[in-house]
């Protein structure tokens, strides 16, 4: 690896870590669905509503209020919907099956 190709995957980390910090980060663009099919996305998983509630740290009064459109996920927790719309195993493949 050159000096050039280091420096930049040093960079890139570095902007990485400022964005988990919550950070601003020129030039950095996050797209985040406005509308997430939740109830869709809970059964993809093949879990019942407790158990994912539980998976992704909701109350299930909250699951069922998203599922029934009485309210919508907002910030994170219509990020890690988005995530596990495009891989329903997600939360398993990096927590480790619980619940």
């Amino acid at each position: 690896m050159d000096d050039a190709m280091f420096n930049d995957l040093t960079r890139s980390l570095e902007q990485a870590a400022a964005h988990a910090r919550g950070e601003t980060v020129p030039g950095l663009r996050v797209h985040v669905p406005r509308e997430v099919d939740v109830a869709a996305i809970r059964k993809a998983t093949e879990l019942s509503q407790d158990v994912f509630a539980s998976r992704i740290g909701v109350a299930v009064g909250t699951l069922r209020n998203w599922e029934q459109g009485r309210r919508k996920p907002e910030g994170p927790a219509r990020v890690l919907l988005a995530l596990l719309e495009r891989n329903p195993r997600l939360v398993e493949e990096t927590l480790g099956a619980k619940g």
